[in-house]
């Protein structure tokens, strides 16, 4: 079996070989990162909206994101309840609170039965610095509990818990600095904190996930939502979900309602939701064009690097490409043993850029919460992208060969 001339001439330097394949791994980890956070984003934006049941929702028109949401009249809502098709209706309320670390309880003054904040303690007792010193923002979801809205076996299971007054179900999944509050729940302990100015109580645990706009995710009922939010205004929501009969024609649906409904609602199926909350962080953050950017970069580090390595390949062996010619061996030769090189790389650098991207995304699922996992398609977009960098790196460095003439060399 022939040796192929290409790894003949990449093997003869070892050393080179091995900064090669680190370079071309550091590129490809770097892509590998800047894509992953870029899909986790994506896909953390929208794990709420993909575990909503329903079939078609409602939001207001100047509503952009789940973190920056607007409301409308809740009778928009119960309009479409008399739609042709349509089975029910459920209203959804959204909101960012404070959440109060209840490792920090004890630095608090004392709040009364009702759940209200002695003020005359509160403003004794602490400070504006010391008030916001252990907060965190977190998204709370409202709704009837006699509707399951959500897709969480673990909410529907508890829906009895939050009909009781200034009780939550706490996602188990956001970020660490909300204090311990599984591993408290699950001790058997009362886990007590506050939210915003009210204290609630921990009634039950579900797993969602932080996002980059939420750290974190508290469900009530509808009534608890109310008194979290005392200042906001009575008859407005977030959101309306609208499930339809079985053998309903949606689009027809959404057609209707579409056309006889005011314009100050958007009327979506649910991947037209999913699609606008993505659509949001894609095009009007500077993120998604930062990990692009970072992507890019990437791309364009590891094809200097490989064409550094090739160049100086082909200029270390001119006089045996010279001598090749000489022998009548075509230059169309010469080029392909060049390109044959530059996929070797592209594929011994791979390779260990995808492990150790892997155990980066582990590590970083466990610090963030974010949904940070090796898919398919990314694992073949970057061996695509490699591939195509070393090609480039070496259509460049092939112009060297135009040296390699018998005559001048010897």
């Amino acid at each position: 079996m022939r040796i192929p001339l290409a790894w003949l001439q990449l093997s003869r330097e070892k050393m080179r070989l091995l900064v090669a394949i680190a370079g071309i791994g550091f590129a490809d980890i770097l892509m590998f990162m800047q894509l992953g956070f870029r899909d986790a984003l994506f896909d953390s934006a929208v794990t709420l909206h993909k575990n909503f049941q329903g079939d078609i929702f409602l939001i207001s028109t100047q509503s952009t994101a789940i973190i920056a949401m607007k409301s409308f009249p809740h009778r928009r809502l119960y309009q479409a309840l008399g739609f042709e098709g349509v089975k029910s209706v459920s209203p959804v309320y959204l909101g960012l609170a404070l959440w109060r670390n209840p490792e920090n309880l004890h630095m608090r003054p004392s709040i009364s039965p009702s759940g209200e904040d002695n003020k005359e303690s509160r403003n004794s007792q602490t400070s504006p610095e010391s008030k916001t010193a252990d907060t965190r923002s977190i998204l709370v979801v409202g709704f009837n509990p006699a509707d399951k809205v959500l897709n969480l076996p673990k909410i529907n299971r508890n829906l009895d818990k939050i009909t009781l007054a200034n009780v939550v179900l706490f996602d188990d999944a956001s970020r660490p600095e909300f204090g311990p509050i599984a591993q408290w729940f699950n001790q058997g302990k009362d886990v007590t904190t506050e939210v915003g100015e009210r204290r609630i109580r921990v009634g039950g645990l579900f797993t969602l996930g932080a996002s980059f706009g939420a750290d974190g995710n508290i469900v009530t009922s509808d009534l608890n939502f109310l008194r979290l939010f005392p200042a906001r205004e009575k008859g407005l929501i977030e959101v309306g979900i609208i499930e339809l009969k079985r053998g309903v024609n949606q689009k027809r649906v959404l057609e209707n309602l579409r056309r006889e409904l005011p314009n100050d609602v958007k009327i979506l199926s649910k991947q037209e939701f999913i699609d606008v909350e993505k659509s949001y962080w894609q095009t009007s953050t500077a993120i998604g064009f930062i990990f692009s950017l970072g992507t890019a970069m990437g791309f364009i580090v590891g094809t200097v690097i490989v064409y550094q390595i090739l160049y100086t390949d082909v200029a270390d062996h001119l006089p045996e490409y010279a001598t090749l010619k000489a022998m009548g061996y075509k230059t169309s030769y010469l080029l392909g043993v060049v390109f044959q090189e530059a996929l070797i790389l592209s594929i011994l650098g791979y390779f260990p850029g995808f492990f150790m991207a892997s155990i980066l995304y582990g590590l970083t699922k466990s610090a963030t919460s974010l949904p940070m996992a090796m898919t398919l398609a990314r694992a073949v977009t970057v061996l695509i992208l490699t591939m195509i960098m070393c090609c480039i790196s070496g259509a460049i460095a092939v112009r060297k060969l135009d040296a390699a003439d018998p005559a001048d060399i010897f």
